[in-house]
């Protein structure tokens, strides 16, 4: 895969650790290795410019997506190649969200990448079954990628 991690943001973050998890999100998903992805982290004032751009609320988010070529999980002999587009996470929104939810920064930061990933590969969960299915998905990535690095 072609991933490439941008921290822009004032907050360090284990960017090898982002990198694997998208890596084998990407491969768990048969999405072709020669495809791109660019991962970028952002402070909450150019994040709230992109939700208010692109999404019309105020303030900033977690994540956006913006997917490219409309890539969609391959089959076992039909992998999908292209350009499957770009995330951005704000980091200080994952560590209020990682406090609130009792867990360490990366692993939101992991979760919201996981997130990303599925919205750029056509997941959605504005509608309840389409949710069950989106999170069930991430639930599984993440506890995978967990027990690999074991």
């Amino acid at each position: 895969m072609s991933i490439e991690i941008r921290n822009e943001s004032s907050i360090s973050l284990d960017e090898a650790r982002v990198l694997r998890l998208a890596d084998f999100a990407l491969e768990s998903m048969r999405i072709h290795p020669e495809s791109e992805l660019e991962i970028l982290f952002v402070d909450e004032e150019p994040m709230t410019e992109l939700h208010i751009k692109f999404m019309d609320e105020p303030g900033p988010t977690d994540v956006l997506s913006f997917p490219m070529d409309e890539l969609h999980p391959g089959a076992d002999n039909d992998l999908s190649l292209g350009q499957l587009g770009s995330i951005v996470v704000c980091p200080s929104v994952a560590v209020a969200q990682a406090s609130a939810a009792g867990h360490e920064p990366i692993n939101e930061m992991l979760l919201l990448t996981a997130h990303g990933i599925l919205h750029l590969l056509g997941f959605d969960h504005a509608e309840p079954e389409e949710h069950r299915v989106m999170f069930e998905l991430q639930a599984d990535i993440l506890t995978r990628f967990y027990a690999s690095e074991s």
